[in-house]
């Protein structure tokens, strides 16, 4: 089959894909494996041998993510139960003060969204923003713009979150660079979209509490854990994982001091770490059951299963992608583009989350479609993390109705459509093309 029509092929796949989860509503994972089985067979692929990639691709992926994911969920499921993540804020608005609450709420965000999902930590969170509203009458916005973007750009950028953890499995990206990259990228875009457009968007839309919600502060049945243990416990993973990544900067390969932090400080160890001291001193030693503590853990991998799969599909499409020749010409296409690299992923990921309004989709088929480009493009190593930073922020901006999140920010702080896109869109917006030019920059002196 000539490249032309291997391309027509492959870009025929991703009109339909958009097609049936944009139209047809077909869900994402079933979508992305039936048009990966098209493109294979449409491409030419002998059908046994499409079986075998789709097996590939989906273990190679799961094989990381399925358990580090896992573990992420177990373990942001303990500090939300234990009532840490009540704790980080109720801290920070303490040291902050009233008058700096948004820089309060932005933290909060930031470190919150560390090891809890996007939107638990918002709902756990909103009820300190509605109070802080009602005691001063300033709009909504002034607190809730900062804690969402707070949230919002660790969800993003910084692993173990699932987003940045698939993308950087899909592209091949060291966690340690991409969880340093991201913090580097991260703390602006929080601070340009939280305080700084939070303080000028409160100016001009006013909103209060929404009569609907009638929400009433949380009894907890025992003490809240202290912020210098929930803020160590959450810095533990991060710690062992950045560990390892300087260490194979710093020491010889082969060194015992090398294999030991290459070791704890593999993602999947140092999760299982941190786990295991959340369910201890989190969990049995605050006078939580074992049997409670398990049934906590389990509770936590429910809303995880479509976030494994879906990124396992992302798997598959790439394999199929490789495997039948598109990938190389897609490399040879976008290395001639004079496009940098990562300027192209953003794009990537922005037309499909435009298209489609899921992230998580957006972040899978944007990293799926350039991953195999990557080598011809002459990105390697750091620049690898670069690229996931920009798919991240490609896939977090223009959120519109066809978005969850949309829907989430409008209800809980009674916004209608214009509105809400006049906030919460056009904050995601800025995290984006900040993250964007933050990869850039650090792209002038990496790839």
């Amino acid at each position: 089959m000539s490249n032309t029509m291997l391309i027509l092929v492959a870009a025929a796949g991703i009109a339909l894909l958009l097609f049936l989860v944009i139209r047809a509503k077909l869900h994402a994972f079933v979508t992305i494996m039936l048009v990966s089985l098209l493109v294979g067979v449409g491409t030419g692929m002998p059908l046994d041998t499409v079986i075998d990639s789709v097996q590939r691709g989906m273990g190679g992926t799961l094989g990381f993510v399925a358990i580090v994911v896992g573990l992420g969920a177990m373990f942001g499921k303990m500090l939300e139960v234990s009532g840490g993540v009540e704790r980080l804020a109720s801290s920070l608005l303490d040291k902050f003060g009233e008058d700096k609450a948004q820089w309060a709420f932005g933290i909060a965000g930031f470190l919150v969204a560390i090891p809890v999902f996007f939107d638990v930590g918002f709902i756990i969170l909103v009820p300190i923003v509605y109070g802080l509203q009602k005691k001063t009458g300033r709009s909504l916005l002034y607190y809730g713009i900062p804690l969402l973007a707070g949230l919002a750009v660790t969800h993003a950028y910084i692993p173990p979150t699932p987003g940045p953890i698939a993308v950087a499995d899909l592209v091949g990206a060291d966690l340690g660079w991409v969880i340093l990259f991201g913090a580097i990228a991260g703390l602006p875009s929080m601070i340009l979209a939280g305080p700084v457009f939070g303080r000028y968007i409160s100016k001009k839309v006013h909103i209060e509490i929404p009569e609907y919600m009638n929400f009433e502060d949380k009894e907890w049945e025992k003490e809240l854990p202290s912020f210098g243990l929930v803020a160590s416990i959450i810095l533990v993973p991060l710690a062992l994982i950045l560990a390892n990544t300087l260490s194979s900067v710093i020491f010889e390969a082969g060194s015992l001091i090398r294999q030991v932090t290459m070791f704890i400080g593999n993602p999947i160890v140092a999760l299982l770490i941190a786990t295991l001291i959340t369910f201890t001193v989190l969990g049995t030693k605050r006078g939580y059951s074992r049997k409670d503590v398990q049934d906590i853990a389990t509770k936590a991998l429910e809303p995880v299963g479509i976030i494994i799969l879906v990124t396992g599909a992302g798997g598959v499409f790439k394999e199929i992608l490789v495997d039948s020749g598109v990938a190389d010409i897609l490399g040879q296409q976008m290395a001639a583009s004079p496009l940098p690299p990562i300027l192209l992923a953003f794009m990537i990921a922005a037309v499909v989350r435009i298209a489609q309004g899921s992230a998580t989709v957006a972040m899978v088929t944007a990293a799926g479609l350039i991953a195999p480009a990557l080598p011809a493009m002459g990105v390697e190593g750091p620049g690898l993390a670069l690229i996931v930073i920009a798919i991240a922020g490609g896939s977090t901006g223009f959120s519109h109705v066809n978005d969850s999140g949309f829907w989430l920010v409008s209800r809980f702080f009674g916004l209608s459509e214009k509105d809400t896109l006049k906030t919460w869109t056009i904050m995601g917006s800025i995290i984006g093309f900040v993250g964007l030019g933050m990869a850039l920059l650090m792209g002038l002196f990496i790839i």
